[in-house]
């Protein structure tokens, strides 16, 4: 393809980026003002959770489609479906429509983000690729910065519905300009290989059950749900052992590397994830902000997490990636450590600092594990190499807003009836949308309360991020470069290629 064709195709991957980056920081800025308007705080954490689930379990088949079909087609079926569920969610009229339409707006997302770092991978060699980190982490502060401002703006300005419809514009752009520059290569496109049904219905129902199972930890049907999710999780292993072409191949989880990789997803996007969901809730109701300045929050985290993945991509080029992703992993245990101490006399400043420190560590570690499974693996399998580790994260980060909204629910409840409160009559509402002169009842309790309930619950962030920092520790040594001049198992067990196309 033409520079041109390339240039294009990059500025619609970076539009569906600011998209990605955006979706998770303006929906939680928002969520306080939706629960108030909409109520029903008892299941807040599934519209975190089932967006992360639906999108979850669709990245590695959107992966498996792109490497079979091509990169164009599904790219924009998966964006045109997000925009779609924006929609939705921006006409819903109860929370439990809510989270149903946030069901359809995650199946688009699902294809979104892997697919544009799929697509980054695919047109630039790995010197570029190490150096175009550099522009995407930009353009993720940027929107993530620019997000929650907006998100606040729009809530204390015009309405929550806005913090959805705003996604229209940039995502048809993007639609636009990957559609008509990307050249599809006609041998992918016409390539007849049947798709793992099993594999995917297996993989798609097993998630699900495991969610449902980790929401509901208070009832009795959870032991049964996660049991469903253990069996047939079980049963993915063996189908996917004797699939022609697998929708998870296990073959990757063959490799240290990619493994490791993998693991780390899963814990730091636990830590991380399941963290920043809550923040907007802290600061809104506990501190007593309005939706604009619990967005300003995590400002400084997104521009840490962006300076740092700029900083960090170029010199995993020169310095030991390594190296990187431990001490990224020291600074994300360090600012969950710092969260477990928050208190109703935390300062909003102080919760800056807090997040600032986990957005360093994850800005040194991300795009660390990203590059380099890029370049070690084969093309044929990039896009569900990229998706996978994708994957990894979406999945840490849902468990990680399931875990913590159940463990949040139960403690706050437990406190206030030790308190000797009737939970019926004590409005969350009340701490949000407070007026001059007209303090909620109750308000001081609940405040309390919520306050000692969220740094409770950061302990168990803490512990995600602690076991990400023990997997992090087995990563191979190596510089990015050797990867592309040398790469045999004696300098990073890298992936045999022609096992995993065979």
């Amino acid at each position: 393809m033409s520079q041109k064709r390339i240039n294009i195709i990059t500025a619609g991957v970076i539009l569906s980026l600011f998209l990605a980056s955006m979706e998770s920081t303006v929906v939680a800025t928002a969520m306080p003002s939706i629960v108030a308007q909409l109520g029903g705080l008892s299941i807040y954490s599934w519209v975190f959770s089932i967006y992360m689930l639906a999108s979850t379990t669709t990245v590695p088949i959107y992966g498996k489609v792109s490497d079979i079909f091509g990169r164009k087609k599904v790219f924009t079926f998966s964006m045109g479906l997000f925009l779609f569920g924006s929609v939705l969610c921006g006409v819903a009229t109860s929370m439990e429509t809510l989270i149903l339409y946030r069901a359809i707006q995650g199946l688009g997302a699902g294809g979104v983000l892997p697919m544009a770092l799929t697509v980054i991978g695919e047109l630039f060699s790995v010197e570029k690729r190490a150096k175009m980190q550099g522009l995407i982490s930009s353009v993720w502060g940027l929107s993530s910065v620019i997000g929650p401002l907006i998100g606040g703006l729009l809530v204390d300005q015009i309405s929550w519905e806005w913090v959805f419809f705003i996604n229209l514009v940039p995502g048809t752009l993007a639609i636009i300009f990957v559609w008509f520059a990307w050249i599809e290569d006609k041998n992918i496109s016409m390539k007849k290989v049947a798709l793992d049904i099993p594999g995917v219905v297996l993989l798609t129902i097993g998630v699900l059950s495991l969610l449902l199972g980790l929401n509901g930890l208070e009832n009795s049907s959870s032991v049964w749900f996660i049991s469903i999710a253990i069996v047939l999780l079980s049963a993915l292993i063996l189908v996917e052992k004797k699939a022609l072409d697998p929708i998870l191949p296990l073959k990757l989880f063959g490799n240290r590397l990619f493994l490791v990789a993998f693991l780390h997803g899963i814990l730091a996007g636990w830590a991380m994830f399941g963290s920043l969901s809550y923040i907007p809730l802290f600061v809104q109701a506990v501190i007593g902000t309005s939706a604009t300045q619990a967005g300003l929050s995590l400002t400084p985290m997104s521009l840490m997490w962006t300076l740092t993945s700029i900083v960090g991509g170029r010199l995993m080029i020169k310095l030991n990636f390594r190296l990187l992703a431990v001490v990224g992993m020291v600074l994300l245990m360090f600012g969950s450590l710092l969260l477990t101490t928050i208190g109703v006399g935390t300062s909003q400043l102080a919760i800056m600092i807090y997040t600032s420190f986990m957005g360093i560590g994850m800005g040194l570690t991300i795009p660390v594990f990203m590059i380099i499974i890029q370049t070690t693996v084969p093309r044929n399998v990039l896009g569900t190499a990229t998706s996978t580790i994708q994957f990894s994260r979406n999945i840490g980060g849902t468990i990680g807003v399931s875990v913590l909204g159940v463990f949040l629910s139960s403690r706050l409840s437990r406190l206030l009836v030790e308190s000797g409160y009737d939970i019926s009559t004590i409005s969350l509402s009340g701490l949000i949308n407070q007026t001059p002169g007209s303090e909620a009842a109750f308000s001081e309790p609940l405040r309390i309360a919520l306050s000692t309930s969220m740094a409770n619950m950061f302990y168990i962030a803490l512990g995600a991020a602690v076991l990400g920092f023990l997997v992090v520790l087995l990563t191979p040594k190596g510089v990015i470069t050797q990867l592309t001049s040398s790469p045999s198992e004696k300098i990073l067990e890298t992936i045999n290629a022609k096992e995993l196309s065979s």
